[in-house]
């Protein structure tokens, strides 16, 4: 009867588990995160220790300043929503185009990003951009500032591009005795299109008021991975607000 009674209270445990809700955490001036993060790509790879510590903290924005450690560059100074969401102006308006955190964090909850941008660059008429974001469950995970016990949030996601036209000319001189011809050939080619995958994940932790780690990946239309970005935390230094 007694391991009858174990085994619900597990049951339990992690039922209560499951059910929690992760709210809104106060941000507040002057908390401080140092991540170690890597980048690599088909080129090759590098990493730095990057520090973001917090200016000022309104109802609807953070700002925060990011500074490589051990750099004498000043810090780069930037806005994010208070779910550490990315924004920038694409086709002229202000749109989130990355939104790790949606408070309040309960398992199951999810929700999408989709956004197309015309022009983006030189290379590129338009690009898309759709990612679907689910929290999925707590895990343990270990990082340079120890391990942690976090709130997971994963996102699958699809990339299309559609390349912009473009028109190369080749020219070649020929030289007589009355003078020289120049010969000019153009070529245009039309656009052409391509896509392919996106992966992220989130390790969020209550007491940090931030992910511990972080990892995101780009594939190309072949499944093959081109680059991935990951932060791991070294230290912090928050109010315990």
């Amino acid at each position: 009867m007694r391991r009858v009674w174990y085994f619900l209270a597990g049951i339990s445990l992690v039922s209560q588990a499951h059910a929690q809700t992760v709210k809104i955490p106060v941000i507040v001036p002057n908390d401080t995160w140092t991540y170690q993060n890597t980048t690599e790509t088909r080129v090759g790879w590098n990493q730095t220790d990057i520090e973001t510590t917090v200016t000022r903290a309104g109802p609807d924005e953070i700002a925060v300043d990011t500074r490589r450690v051990g750099s004498t560059m000043p810090a780069r100074e930037s806005l994010s929503g208070r779910d550490w969401d990315r924004f920038r102006s694409v086709n002229g308006q202000e749109t989130v185009v990355n939104k790790p955190l949606s408070f309040p964090l309960t398992i199951g909850k999810s929700w999408t990003i989709d956004y197309l941008e015309k022009h983006p660059n030189r290379q590129h008429d338009s690009e898309r951009f759709r990612s679907v974001f689910t929290v999925t469950s707590w895990e343990d995970v270990t990082v340079p500032a120890g391990t942690f016990h976090a709130i997971k949030i994963e996102a699958e996601g699809t990339w299309w591009a559609v390349s912009a036209p473009a028109t190369s000319a080749v020219s070649a001189s020929r030289i007589y005795a009355q003078g020289a011809t120049t010969l000019i050939q153009a070529g245009h080619s039309g656009a052409t299109s391509g896509s392919g995958r996106t992966y992220k994940s989130f390790w969020y932790v209550p007491g940090v008021k931030k992910w511990v780690k972080s990892v995101e990946e780009y594939y190309d239309a072949g499944g093959v991975r081109t680059a991935r970005y990951s932060e791991e935390l070294k230290s912090y230094k928050v109010s315990d607000r």
